[in-house]
């Protein structure tokens, strides 16, 4: 069933989340701690048994110049620098297996594929640890950190992922002038997040965006992972406004007020994991050039191939060189 608002009210639904009013710099600070640490990109030819997509084990320098691992895949045998799509990886799981997300590289993209840090044991597998102090917290990583924006889980998480772009521009195989951000849930709020601290992306994609509008979004479902900041407030329930406070520097909706590469979105309404006004709440909020395709009877799983195939035309539309006339 519908999960949210009709869909009248959310073409006209607009988050009420707030920015901090050191948001920027709080970004910057973080930015530029993380670009004193050497970006270090290091890669591995792995074996397959593919013949039309070489596969790279690569490893680079993300949040406090920790290492981060990725797969970098091109199609064989290509000629001269390629556009690239930089991955991020939905919640719970990693970069997965080597075999594994063979379609952008098919297409004839660069894919650098992000592993994300502590996750990976859920769906798909990871190998990026998360090493840094933990306080209390609900089980999963939403509220690891989460009484300090500095100490926030999603700090490190977002730091890895625009180094992820660092990463890709360094490469010989990619055109640095053409390099895209693309997500589902948890990817897909990455994917805000970096278009909203960078202003060097040819386009971004965020299919079903987790980590967005969290006012509402951790108040009208009882899914997780939002679940899991509830949860939280239930037994620390003189911290509510901590809580938000933090969450406001990672909130997809205040991202997206800074993003200026041309977006797709995705949404689906029967959706109660990422309800449908929480990711319309960061697509009126986006201030770049946006689309959205609208899945009405589909959940989280949102328009699956379809929403690939909608980016693929997307991507190479933007990513395409214009003639010279």
């Amino acid at each position: 069933m519908l999960t949210d608002l009709p869909s009248a009210d959310l073409h006209t639904y607009r988050s009420d989340q707030t920015e901090p009013a050191d948001f920027d710099e709080f970004w910057a600070g973080t930015l530029a701690e993380a670009a004193a640490h050497d970006i270090d990109v290091r890669r591995e030819p792995v074996r397959t048994g593919l013949t039309t997509i070489d596969t790279y084990d690569v490893t680079f320098r993300g949040y406090a110049g920790q290492e981060v691992r990725a797969w970098l895949r091109v199609p064989a045998g290509h000629q001269g620098p390629l556009p690239a799509v930089v991955q991020y990886v939905g919640y719970g799981g990693g970069r997965g297996h080597a075999l594994a997300s063979l379609l952008w590289a098919s297409a004839g993209f660069a894919h650098l594929h992000m592993d994300t840090r502590g996750q990976g044991a859920g769906w798909s597998v990871g190998e990026t640890p998360d090493p840094a102090p933990a306080g209390p917290q609900v089980p999963g990583v939403m509220t690891r950190g989460i009484r300090n924006p500095a100490d926030y889980y999603y700090r490190r998480l977002t730091t890895d992922a625009v180094r992820a772009v660092d990463a890709a521009r360094s490469l010989p195989e990619i055109d640095s002038g053409r390099i895209a951000v693309l997500g589902g849930s948890q990817g897909g709020g990455l994917a805000l997040a970096v278009a909203g601290l960078r202003d060097d992306l040819a386009a971004a994609v965020a299919f079903v965006p987790f980590l967005c509008d969290f006012p509402r979004a951790t108040r009208i479902t009882d899914e997780y992972p939002y679940r899991e900041i509830a949860d939280y407030l239930k037994t620390h329930r003189e911290s509510v406004d901590q809580v938000h406070r933090t969450l406001a520097y990672f909130d997809g909706v205040n991202h997206a007020r800074r993003a200026r590469a041309s977006a797709l979105f995705s949404v689906a309404l029967m959706d109660e994991t990422c309800p449908p006004s929480t990711v319309y709440g960061a697509f009126h909020a986006y201030a770049g050039p946006r689309r959205i395709l609208v899945w009405e009877y589909n959940g989280h799983e949102g328009g699956g191939i379809l929403d690939e195939a909608r980016a693929l035309d997307f991507l190479r539309e933007h990513l395409t060189p214009t003639a010279t006339p």
